[in-house]
């Protein structure tokens, strides 16, 4: 059995238990067999055996997935079978993440979605992702098409910018009073436009954002954002999809933009000025770092742009970016 094969196979039995033990195999096979975190490390002067402590772990900052290809293999040559493109709405340099294999990234995805909501089976997805189905290699629509083709419903699918469509199918819905749970998945500013031109009472639904204005309108707060869905859309709470091209692995918030890791992510928060002052339980605002151990082809140690903070129950809250980066689809500006 392969190194890589090895790691799999205790991804898969992978929980909160053995989350660090996990975390610190894994970096140690990526600072072995991931050239280019190899050098960043390298450069730091950090030898990765004394690292005891995924606190102490050396993240690499995300831009590096728009001039590299961050790839961890020990073979000499690798097959990748899809590559997720971010959609470069700041500077128009994109970020890509190589997939060796797509099914490892839609079976994290299936189980993280369904340990938060349950089977796939009992819901009914209507995707209003307008911005993502107009390019290629989106990860989120990736996810979201394998959600709806797991729905097993004829009722389920994307709706572009066919608003009209997507508010008579609501109303069909109700009317026949279906069993299965309605999610309306979208982009924010598809959302608002939903929320602000039609009238409608959604308030059976789950309206899932993603985040993101791709442009499209002004940048605006989370709070902001769903206090204006929650009037238009006449629902009490709006749910909350935390993802990105350069993580395999999603974060959910039901309410209050309050998201809760899965088993495969955790968040750690850095010192503003001070990137290498990373506390892995800090209420204190920051830097959002993550570990996602289902990057395990890529780097699962993420130093992003965001900024939040994290919960004493390891929940978390993204506040906005830095100033000095991209306008990312995941996240909205700082309160």
């Amino acid at each position: 059995m392969s190194d890589r094969e090895r790691l799999i196979k205790q991804f898969d039995a992978l929980n909160v238990e053995n989350f660090t033990e996990f975390a610190l195999s894994l970096f140690r096979y990526q600072s072995k067999y991931n050239l280019l975190y190899k050098k960043f490390i390298e450069a730091l002067k950090i030898d990765p055996l004394v690292i005891e402590n995924i606190s102490d772990i050396p993240f690499l900052p995300i831009d590096f997935f728009k001039r590299h290809q961050v790839v961890t293999t020990s073979e000499a040559t690798v097959n990748f079978e899809a590559v997720f493109e971010s959609s470069g709405t700041g500077s128009g340099t994109t970020s890509k993440h190589y997939l060796p294999s797509l099914n490892h990234y839609i079976k994290n995805a299936e189980k993280i979605f369904q340990q938060e909501y349950g089977e796939l089976h009992d819901y009914i997805i209507l995707a209003l992702l307008p911005s993502y189905l107009e390019r290629t290699g989106s990860s989120l629509v990736v996810m979201v098409d394998d959600f709806i083709k797991k729905t097993e419903s004829p009722h389920s699918g994307f709706y572009l910018n066919d608003l009209n469509s997507l508010v008579n199918k609501v109303k069909q819905l109700k009317s026949e009073n279906t069993r299965k749970k309605i999610i309306i998945w979208g982009v924010s500013f598809a959302l608002l436009d939903l929320a602000e031109n039609y009238k409608c009472n959604f308030s059976d639904c789950i309206i899932m954002e993603t985040g993101g204005m791709k442009g499209r309108r002004k940048e605006i707060v989370r709070e902001e954002l769903h206090s204006i869905l929650c009037e238009g859309l006449k629902v009490n709470e709006i749910h909350s999809e935390y993802g990105m091209t350069e993580l395999l692995s999603q974060s959910y918030s039901t309410g209050n933009g309050i998201f809760k890791p899965s088993n495969s992510m955790k968040i750690l928060i850095r010192e503003v000025n001070d990137p290498f002052d990373i506390k892995e339980y800090a209420t204190r605002t920051g830097g959002i770092n993550v570990i996602d151990l289902a990057n395990i082809d890529s780097c699962a140690f993420i130093e992003t742009q965001d900024v939040g903070k994290v919960n004493p129950d390891g929940s978390f809250q993204v506040l906005g970016r830095f100033d000095n980066s991209d306008i990312r689809g995941c996240n909205l500006m700082v309160q």
